[in-house]
């Protein structure tokens, strides 16, 4: 069965995207202490305590294999430096996990530096052609035009706006769905 290799390493022109390994921890605690970052997202700033119990969890899921409800979600370091700078992922949308979603978070002191698309781009190339999947589905809030952005330009379609979920997914109502299948990323 196919799962992560923890020994995978994505290089793009400037990025380095790898998952986690128990040494980031501290410098990814530190990244995520800024509320800015967590305006569009549906949690908050966690405690050390919390934080470890999430990034155990976070290196725990590459057990999970390919054909299993899987959610990955790895580190984004600047080549040149070995610099924590975010993070992204891809898995299985909360709300139906039929689809797989891709996700990312860029620190606020490298916004606007075209690295969220970058990891975005390879990300994708990653799941069409290891993964193995068919189609990928990007959401994000409607204020967030930055997100918006990279989602179409790393060449999503917009599909729908999200509505009539339940209570307990009532975050997702609003959003912005977007998709991109395999043979059109291909293109």
């Amino acid at each position: 069965m196919n799962r992560i290799d923890v020994t995978m390493r994505i290089e793009t022109e400037r990025l380095i995207i790898k998952p986690y390994g128990i040494e980031d921890l501290s410098e990814c605690f530190h990244l995520m202490q800024d509320k800015i970052l967590f305006r569009y997202l549906d949690m908050d700033v966690l405690s050390l305590v919390e934080y470890k119990r999430l990034f155990t969890w976070l290196i725990d899921s590459y057990e999970t294999t390919f054909d299993d409800d899987f959610r990955y979600s790895f580190n984004i370091t600047l080549k040149e430096s070995g610099k924590h700078i975010g993070w992204c992922g891809i898995g299985v949308l909360d709300y139906d996990v039929s689809y797989k979603e891709i996700y990312y978070l860029i620190g606020q002191k490298y916004w606007n530096s075209g690295y969220a698309k970058e990891a975005t781009k390879a990300l994708l190339d990653y799941g069409f052609n290891v993964i193995g999947l068919n189609e990928i589905v990007a959401l994000c809030k409607k204020e967030n035009i930055a997100s918006q952005k990279v989602i179409k330009k790393v060449g999503f379609e917009f599909k729908y706006s999200v509505k009539g979920l339940p209570k307990e997914f009532d975050f997702y109502n609003g959003e912005l769905y977007y998709s991109l299948n395999k043979k059109q990323y291909v293109k």
